[in-house]
């Protein structure tokens, strides 16, 4: 099973530079992250997901690159990444980087080199056009600032393609120099004890569009090349992948298991804040019906928030407005027509049984759940900063100046931290929830161990179970003889039931730590306060 690690694990997600700042200077920092992992270990997390550290102008959050095998300067060394890495591997906690090869930055010296001479090596390394393309105010990722996805470049005297923003020019994918460069960078951060990538943009890198292959054979083909060098050099190695597919598309990122480990599971992450939003779980049986079946050695992520805007762009457009009336009902508080920019706390009005409720999902659904750093106690967002930046902002660690993040003046930070209010540091941080043994922390730190402890939820075989109510929403997951329940009120009424257990014996509550005896029908009677939750297990006794 251990590489097949991925499968039953907790991934913890964070930006390195919002998440503890180690020498003072208002930026988190290598030694800061070090320096918590005492934290995370706590926490019971089993792999850290880091956002981009490698040297980059910052235009897009370190999304745009221009170096990738360095450090951003102001987070520390490669030395300090290692240091890291190492510290990490010995409390048992994987390193997973951002792999964002999809573009660079226009400032990276590949493209500097590109645009400089048409003869250069680097040229054919992006996609270009002598003319503007007829397409090329479609297909934009961010409508609204991003109005053209070609961008006329005055010093090569040709257009160049970019998915995103102008400054980020798209890598040639069918360039062979460009697949052996992903190699070596592959290569270089798992020498340095990464064992997992997350690769960003993942349908946005494998199209040949403006290429001279653009029609041309299969695009996908490219991600079991990609698999068998990562897999060749670092056999539990992970490729997770964010991917936004439509049921129809699963087949080609996870091929017979040869391609992809996992992806994020945007399908149903939608779905189920359309059915929180109803409180029906109608959409999330609905979505995960539609979903085919994984190869076995492949596995779902499921998250709650990430670090973009909670995307929306899956749903029906009646769909998307249930949910911006029920998340996102100001103007303010959405983005690009598409999403909503909030962190998961308010958008649930800070009701700590939605949020439990929410979590208890993520943990429970077949597939590996990834927590988003902050959200462990119910960190706010601050609407004040631009687009994304609002759930961007830093660690609260305690009730001190700037939230425990650092010790440099406010104005040095690199962003503000959340100060007033009820999600503000004085009032909400890890140091006083540490000491409530009822606090959120406290709470999912033991889920998340009892998660751990259900090995099911991850590699069993899932089968959704009719409750007769579309607010309740129940599944069973078997493996090896051994059977768990997960099953969710997501209304704001008391609601019973009464779960099928066949020949068992009794029931073990996995959560409150007792036994129950079945019914003679072979029945167990459950009754679900207000958004209440239970897991169970099978006991044959």
């Amino acid at each position: 099973m251990a590489d097949l690690w991925y499968k039953n694990a907790v991934v913890y997600c964070l930006d390195v530079k919002t998440f503890a700042d180690g020498n003072g200077d208002g930026i988190g920092d290598f030694e800061g992250l070090a320096g918590r992992l005492e934290y995370l270990d706590g926490l019971n997390v089993d792999c850290v997901w880091l956002q981009p550290f490698f040297p980059s102008p910052m235009r897009d959050n370190g999304y745009d690159i221009t170096d990738y095998y360095g450090i951003d300067p102001r987070l520390g060394t490669l030395g300090d990444f290692v240091e890291f890495s190492r510290r990490a591997r010995e409390r048992g906690i994987r390193v997973m980087i951002d792999l964002v090869v999809n573009h660079t930055s226009i400032d990276h010296p590949w493209f500097q080199a590109a645009r400089s001479d048409p003869a250069s090596p680097y040229r054919d390394w992006y996609v270009w056009s002598k003319k503007k393309p007829e397409d090329a105010h479609q297909g934009m990722v961010f409508p609204g600032p991003q109005q053209t996805t070609w961008t006329w470049d005055r010093k090569a005297r040709a257009y160049y393609f970019h998915r995103f923003y102008e400054h980020q020019a798209e890598l040639n994918i069918t360039h062979p120099a460009v697949r052996r460069e992903i190699e070596k960078i592959t290569g270089f951060w798992l020498q340095l004890g990464v064992t997992g990538f997350r690769v960003d943009a993942l349908p946005f890198l494998i199209e040949f569009k403006g290429t001279p292959q653009e029609g041309l054979g299969n695009p996908h083909a490219y991600l079991r090349e990609l698999r068998q060098h990562v897999q060749a050099l670092c056999g539990d190695v992970c490729l997770m992948a964010e991917a936004n597919l439509r049921p129809e598309e699963v087949p080609d990122y996870f091929g017979d298991g040869d391609k992809i480990h996992m992806s994020f599971d945007f399908w149903t992450n939608q779905h189920l804040f359309l059915a929180l939003a109803r409180q029906d779980a109608t959409p999330i049986r609905r979505a995960a019906a539609e979903l085919p079946p994984l190869p076995r050695w492949c596995q779902w992520n499921h998250f709650l928030r990430s670090h973009d805007e909670l995307d929306l762009g899956r749903l029906s457009d009646a769909e998307r407005e249930e949910v911006f009336r029920a998340f996102g009902p100001e103007e303010c508080m959405r983005l690009y027509g598409r999403g909503i920019r909030r962190r998961l706390a308010p958008m649930l009005g800070n009701d700590r049984r939605r949020i439990e409720l929410a979590h208890s999902l993520m943990l429970t659904l077949p597939g590996t759940p990834v927590l988003r750093y902050g959200d462990e106690i119910g960190m706010g967002d601050d609407l004040s900063l631009p687009d994304r930046e609002s759930v961007r902002t830093p660690m609260q660690w305690s009730a001190g100046p700037n939230g425990g993040f650092s010790h440099a003046p406010r104005e040095q930070l690199v962003l503000p931290p959340i100060a007033d209010g009820e999600y503000g540091y004085p009032a909400l941080n890890v140091e006083a929830q540490r000491r409530d043994p009822q606090s959120l922390l406290n709470w999912l730190e033991r889920m998340i161990r009892r998660r751990k402890e259900s090995s099911e939820f991850g590699l069993g075989c899932c089968t959704w179970i009719d409750t007769g109510h579309r607010e309740l929403l129940a599944h069973r997951c078997d493996l090896d003889g051994r059977t768990v329940f997960a099953i969710h009120n997501l209304a704001d009424r008391r609601l019973r039931f009464s779960l099928p257990i066949s020949d068992a014996r009794g029931v073990y509550d996995v959560l409150a730590e007792h036994r129950e005896e079945v019914e003679e029908d072979g029945h167990y009677h459950v009754d679900l306060e207000p958004w209440g939750y239970r897991w169970l297990r099978r006991d044959d006794g």
